[in-house]
């Protein structure tokens, strides 16, 4: 079936506007709009139904009625007027409702909503009842469509393309700053901004501070006694004081922080830092200046938390920061014995802890929180400084996730070999200190 033929099948049986009419033949033409397309061919149609009712064919007249009713083409009840016949009355479009009048009002809600972010970037996004897709797939089916496009597709296209014009932004389709969710029936649009990201190391250089905010187990952040009615088990986080200037400045309205891995509470973060991203949701304010942010976070952490190396980073760079949680690292921690240590027997510890694999189950102390199991971490090297007749300092380089306490204590022998059972006396971490991360291409 020629194009005319099918589309005056189509109009015979369904009311069509004209996007809903030219874009079942989207495929076919160039430079133009669906609606353009729709015009062209009721407007073909109606000329050709005029030709053969001049010439006395019934069917021309009938079908110049068609392109009347079911076209609400005015061309054709402007030749009936002049035939002194009468038109049917206009009905509503089979497919879209009319919804393609309301294109301009849909666009305007979507600037105003836009108004109160900063983007360079965005993506119109179409929700559409079920219902209308399968009446379009049903359509489709039953007219053999084999060179259209989906509503969607046209309503996306058409609102990216005035959008553009009026806000002078860029359409993306990877990675937009912000997706506008349109629902043309419903008339609704809402705006999903994507997170900012902010990239860089961190420095911990006081002790008794959690990487991450701690909640109350009682009563889950609500506030109670317990917790002094904070909310929370420790006054301050590094995730909170790096999170509260980085909203502040991005006017976002969550963070959440990750990290390559974590360190013990008493234990400071020190050397080049860790790795870290600041993942901010909704931020109304893009465009920030990494250096005036790490001052500001810097100036707000009084001496406690450090940053250094921030910029803005893709949405993927936390997939890498998570795969760098076993990243390897290298420690510091102070040990106390329980009886003078002689030096044959540091030289002996040394050498054990050198490129050795050390067996860790699950330390006691964080069972409530990671699967029992037992663990396989390499040390690579380890030197050890004297600091009295009992007290050494030792420093382990090593494969990341290994318990460095439960390496010297070892844990009642959950961690094996330990600084225990290699010089046979209770040996006791007092400070413990991450030197180093070591992540490459970060």
């Amino acid at each position: 079936m020629q194009m005319l033929e099918k589309a005056q099948e189509m109009l015979k049986k369904h009311t069509l506007c004209n996007n809903c009419l030219g874009r079942q033949f989207a495929l076919l033409g160039y430079m133009l709009n669906n609606k353009t397309r729709g015009e062209a061919i009721k407007l073909a149609l109606t000329m050709e139904s005029h030709q053969r009712a001049l010439q006395g064919d019934r069917a021309g007249l009938s079908l110049m009625k068609t392109i009347a009713a079911n076209g609400d083409f005015p061309m054709a009840v402007e030749l009936l007027r002049k035939l002194k016949k009468r038109a049917g009355k206009a009905r509503e479009c089979f497919l879209c409702e009319g919804r393609f009048k309301v294109s301009h009002q849909l666009v305007d809600e979507s600037i105003e909503q836009l108004q109160n972010f900063e983007y360079n970037t965005f993506l119109v996004g179409i929700e559409l009842p079920t219902e209308v897709e399968e009446k379009e797939d049903e359509f489709k089916a039953q007219f053999e469509v084999k060179h259209g496009e989906s509503m969607r597709n046209e309503f996306s296209r058409d609102l990216g393309k005035k959008l553009s014009q009026v806000t002078q932004k860029a359409t993306e389709y990877k990675k937009p700053d912000v997706v506008v969710l349109v629902n043309p029936f419903t008339e609704q649009v809402r705006l999903q901004v994507n997170p900012l990201c902010i990239m860089g190391r961190y420095k911990k250089l006081a002790r008794g501070i959690p990487q991450s905010k701690w909640l109350c187990p009682e009563c889950r952040g609500e506030g109670c006694a317990k917790c002094s009615w904070m909310g929370k088990l420790y006054p301050e986080s590094v995730e909170e004081i790096i999170s509260k200037p980085t909203l502040q400045k991005t006017l976002g309205d969550t963070a959440v922080f990750h990290a390559a891995g974590r360190e013990d509470i008493d234990a400071r973060m020190l050397g080049q830092g860790r790795p870290f991203i600041i993942e901010v949701k909704k931020p109304r304010k893009r465009y920030i200046n990494p250096r005036s942010l790490t001052r500001e976070i810097n100036r707000m952490a009084d001496g406690k938390v450090k940053v250094l190396g921030l910029k803005i980073a893709g949405r993927e760079m936390i997939r890498k920061l998570k795969r760098a949680e076993a990243a390897q690292k290298i420690y510091k921690v102070t040990i106390k014995f329980n009886r003078n240590i002689h030096n044959e027997e540091l030289k002996t510890l040394e050498k054990v802890l050198a490129n050795r694999v050390i067996r860790q189950q699950t330390p006691q102390r964080v069972l409530h929180r990671r699967a029992n199991r037992i663990r396989e971490k390499h040390i690579y090297t380890t030197k050890i400084k004297r600091l009295g007749p009992n007290r050494v300092e030792m420093r382990i380089h090593c494969q990341g996730g290994l318990y460095i306490k439960e390496l010297v204590t070892g844990d009642s022998g959950r961690t094996n070999p330990s600084v225990t059972t290699i010089i046979d006396a209770k040996a006791t971490p007092s400070e413990l200190d991450v030197l180093n991360v070591i992540v490459r291409g970060y």
